[in-house]
């Protein structure tokens, strides 16, 4: 694993890890959500490599080892950016490679967002636990909007690490893990995200890149239903929807997950040939 940073959105400095195999045949790039930064998908990294892809994974904004205010973000148009940058990135450094995006639940939207400007700068979506519909009411979301303006750095969302995962050891790690112990996102952010979504709902149809969606079906943070949305109005003709019985919100640190790998993987390989 290689670590190094960049200079994102406003000069801000981006911390960033990629792993390479000898001769990659395709580039994997991650995007984390909440709760979450580059360092948690080693593991998924490792077994990306170890099938011939090269990995290159960030800390967004204000998390993991990246600098901003911590979990704050006024537009995801800011992590889009940053995401494009990194991209840009491994594009270069794996030049005629095909690129894969996967994003983890608001990493998902972040990653849809991106992908609405620059689907000729990917040759894949991946969508895993998909933060396009959450388990609050309308009226919840509304009152947060309005509570951002006003005061957009009060925390209003934690999410528990024991609903990531049914592995207690791997919710162990996150429990430990300093660069994410006590999160909670502040108004702004759960706001910057809702205002997201409304695009995406206005737009999946002009998302026409092939896309694999990935969801959990007894995952507390956010909706399957979101998912199935996205798959049903997505104007792609190359696209699939995996619902996992039983799994959790963490789909690759959750009890079952190399089966999850194994589909990832093989969706990748067979859009290699």
């Amino acid at each position: 694993m290689k670590e190094e940073s960049f200079a994102g959105r406003g000069g801000v400095r981006i911390f960033m890890r990629s792993w390479r195999p000898d001769a990659p045949r395709a580039v994997v790039v991650i995007c984390h959500g909440v709760n979450s930064h580059g360092g948690q998908y080693r593991w998924a990294a490792e077994r990306f490599e170890a099938a011939g892809f090269a990995v290159y994974a960030l800390d967004l904004r204000g998390r993991g080892r990246s600098d901003g205010a911590r979990y704050y973000v006024e537009d995801i148009a800011d992590y889009a950016e940053d995401l494009g940058t990194l991209i840009e990135t491994a594009r270069s450094r794996e030049p005629g490679l095909p690129v894969f995006l996967l994003g983890h639940s608001a990493g998902g939207v972040v990653s849809c967002t991106y992908a609405l400007d620059h689907q000729d700068r990917l040759s894949g979506l991946i969508c895993e636990s998909f933060a396009f519909q959450v388990p609050a009411p309308a009226f919840a979301l509304a009152v947060i909007k309005g509570l951002a303006r006003i005061a957009p750095r009060l925390p209003v969302l934690k999410l528990r690490n024991a609903d990531f995962s049914r592995d207690p050891a791997a919710v162990a790690a996150l429990d430990a893990d300093p660069l994410t112990r006590g999160e909670a996102q502040p108004a702004a952010t759960v706001a910057a995200l809702v205002r997201a979504n409304a695009r995406l709902r206005r737009e999946f149809a002009r998302i026409t890149l092939p896309v694999l969606i990935l969801h959990g079906t007894a995952d507390k943070a956010t909706l399957p239903a979101g998912s199935r949305l996205f798959h049903e109005t997505a104007g792609s003709t190359d696209k699939t929807l995996r619902l996992y019985d039983g799994h959790a919100h963490d789909l690759l640190n959750d009890l079952g997950k190399d089966a999850v790998m194994a589909d990832i993987v093989s969706w990748i390989g067979a859009r290699l040939r």
